[in-house]
């Protein structure tokens, strides 16, 4: 019986990926307006970035610890290899509550071959983890043998975003208000990265349109093995940009493939519509 991967909703993988790869989902919560929302299924990433334009400011909230004792326990009772690939502890306490109850309901099935692992990533860079993750499962390949690819990937993946607006990341303590208010003012938008599964300001470019620029020259500086990995774009409900970074990689490498999806409500209710993230490895494709 293969492995099964599960993943939370942070991966911003879509309907059609989970069901093509065999991946089980947990929902984080969005709140908004007084009401709650499964990520990826009550609710859509557009309706969050209309609310936002709108004024409004969506929160968010982890997997319960029923969610993940009920999935455990069903898994570990049918001796099913399950392995938990969360998103980043450092953006979000699931992790912590899924070792919780891991070693809770291994406590109880000691047999069970269970495993929660961080991969410190986030929006398509976590979701690009978990594909690999489940090929290798869908081939027959051992928990161990998993586990170890899915390390380096995690380990190798980086993370390059910009904002369109630092007010939702000043919201979210990442700026101070100061910053975003001026960086509003002079059209400056920052250049990110996920270190350790942290975020951290690497510069600050002026307009646009040099935005993506700056991003394709990291990607050309930190990069490599272009031709055997897919490469990672996710948008906050702006899909021309994310177009044009797109073609703007096929021109420059020899990329295998580039996967555009929209950053999902949870993650899109911190970063704000505008964003655009872009996910490679920084070491060979393994």
């Amino acid at each position: 019986m293969n492995v099964q991967i599960l993943v939370d909703t942070a991966c911003d993988l879509t309907e059609e990926q989970y069901k093509t790869y065999g991946i089980e989902r947990l929902p984080l919560t969005v709140h908004l307006a007084k009401k709650e929302y499964r990520d990826g299924i009550d609710i859509t990433p557009k309706k969050i970035y209309d609310a936002m334009r709108s004024g409004e400011s969506p929160t968010t909230s982890q997997v319960s610890l029923q969610t993940f004792q009920t999935i455990f326990t069903t898994y570990a009772k049918e001796k099913h290899a399950l392995l938990y690939l969360s998103f980043s502890s450092e953006l979000s306490g699931t992790y912590q509550t899924a070792k919780m109850m891991e070693q809770q309901v291994l406590e109880e099935y000691p047999e069970a071959e269970l495993h929660v692992l961080d991969t410190k990533c986030a929006s398509i860079g976590y979701g690009l983890v978990a594909i690999r993750a489940a090929k290798l499962a869908n081939e027959g390949k051992s928990m161990e043998e998993i586990i170890e690819t899915v390390q380096y990937h995690t380990k190798h993946m980086e993370h390059i975003f910009t904002v369109d607006d630092l007010k939702y990341l000043y919201r979210g303590g990442r700026v101070s208000k100061t910053a975003a208010f001026v960086g509003s003012l002079l059209k400056i938008k920052p250049v990110l990265h996920v270190d350790e599964g942290k975020l951290i300001p690497i510069e600050k470019v002026r307009g646009s349109k040099r935005v993506l620029k700056r991003m394709l020259e990291i990607m050309e500086e930190r990069g490599t093995d272009f031709e055997n990995q897919i490469i990672g774009i996710s948008h906050g409900d702006d899909i021309e940009r994310a177009k044009q970074l797109a073609e703007m990689i096929k021109e420059k490498f020899p990329v295998q493939d580039v996967l555009i999806e929209m950053v999902g409500a949870v993650i899109g209710a911190h970063s704000g519509p505008g964003t655009i993230a872009l996910f490679f490895l920084n070491n060979d494709y393994k």
